[in-house]
Order: C-alpha cells, then structure tokens, then sequence
C-alpha cells in the first residue's frame, strides 16, 4: 500500500483529494504548508508527494529545492493554476518529477502518480542492510541469520524507516505521524506496543540489542559489529 504526502492549503480540494486517494487505496497524510511539508518529508517513508506550488511559509519550488539539495529521491507531483507556466518551469527546474494544471480530471492524477510510485520503487535499494539484518523491501521479508522474520504491517513500516536512518534516533512523535493518520493520540502506547514486539522478533532471538530506546526522546536502529 502506497503511502502519499498531499501539500495542499484550499482545505476543500485537500479534503476533496485525500478523500479519493484513500479511496484508491492509498495512505495519505495531509500537511498546508512547505514548512510541515519539508518537516514530513525529513522525518518519514512516503512513496511521492503530491506538492501544490502556490503555498504558503514555504513555496513548492522551494520545497522541491531543499529537498533535492539535500538528495531526497522522493517522486514529487506538483499541482500548479492553468495559467501559471512559470510555476511549471520553476517547478520542473527546482526538482519536481512531474505535474498537473488545476482544474484537472481526477483519472489523470491517479495516472500520474502510478507511473511516479512505479519509478520511485524501481529507483530505491530493494535490500537495506545492517549487521546480519536484511529487509527486502520488495518482497516486504526481514531476514536475520539465515531466518524469515514475519513481521506485521507496522512493525514492517517500523522497521524499514530505522534501516533507512540506521543510527539516528527517530523521535516518538515522528514515528506515530509514520503509522498513524490522527487515530491514536499521544497518551496511546501503541506505538510502544509495536517497539516491544518488533524487539522481541528481531533481537531477543539473536541475543542482540539492536533497537534501542532513547528515553524521552525515541528510538535508533544501531550496528553492532565493530
């Protein structure tokens, strides 16, 4: 299941869009300006972003700049007013994968945004590795010594984001915001529950202490060898 990050400030056309993208199966998270936009993109596993130019704090353009400044792969479909050409320039030049001119027919966004999460994923490292630790993001299998860890769809989601970033400490709310729309608040241990399995199915077994806990901060995925 694709996940998606939809950059939009007209709250009805955001409504409007998650609403049918979570229709066609995708998770989608919603943010209304660049400066949320670039905060989520740091901190979290999308498969594109859907990216309106004209917002505010930060301005699309900028975003796609920063992000690509700072080597992001991330597909990014830009949205962009019919009559704005230099958006779509500025938008193409800053970084931007692709984009469409509002109004637009919905079936052209879908379109748009399979050939994007098609190249993004063909784009990316199927394996992550650490240590003996293997996740092939393709088949979505953890393997360590030789042995299939089944893992759940969020201990997977968990799991990956820690692989991608080994060695930094994820903090807690950034990875609820990962998991979860808005559905568990902050006083849920939900997503401690999670941490506690994930550990039990990838350390205990092996005598290890790769996932490690950062009190009142979060949590790191740390090597061990060496």
């Amino acid at each position: 299941m694709a996940r998606l990050l939809l950059v939009e400030d007209e709250p009805a056309l955001a409504r409007a869009l998650a609403q049918g993208l979570r229709e066609e199966s995708y998770v989608v998270d919603v943010v209304a300006n660049g400066a949320e936009a670039l905060w989520a993109a740091r901190g979290q596993l999308f498969d594109a972003m859907v990216l309106d130019v004209r917002i505010p704090e930060v301005d699309g353009c900028e975003v796609c700049r920063r992000l690509r400044a700072e080597r992001s792969r991330l597909p990014i479909l830009m949205l962009t007013a019919c009559d704005a050409t230099e958006d779509v320039v500025r938008g193409l030049d800053a970084g931007a994968d692709d984009y469409v001119t509002k109004p637009f027919e919905f079936a052209e966004l879908l379109a748009r945004l399979r050939a994007l999460v098609r190249r993004g994923s063909a784009g990316t490292n199927a394996e992550l590795v650490v240590d003996d630790l293997r996740l092939d993001t393709a088949a979505r299998r953890a393997i360590r010594r030789q042995t299939e860890i089944e893992l759940t769809e969020k201990e997977y989601r968990i799991l990956e984001l820690l692989m991608r970033q080994v060695g930094t400490v994820i903090r807690r709310d950034r990875l609820t915001a990962a998991l979860w729309d808005d559905e568990v608040g902050p006083e849920s241990n939900a997503l401690e529950v999670h941490i506690a399995n994930l550990r039990r199915k990838i350390d205990a077994p092996f005598g290890s202490g790769m996932l490690q806990t950062r009190r009142g901060v979060g949590y790191v995925l740390v090597a061990e060898a060496g």
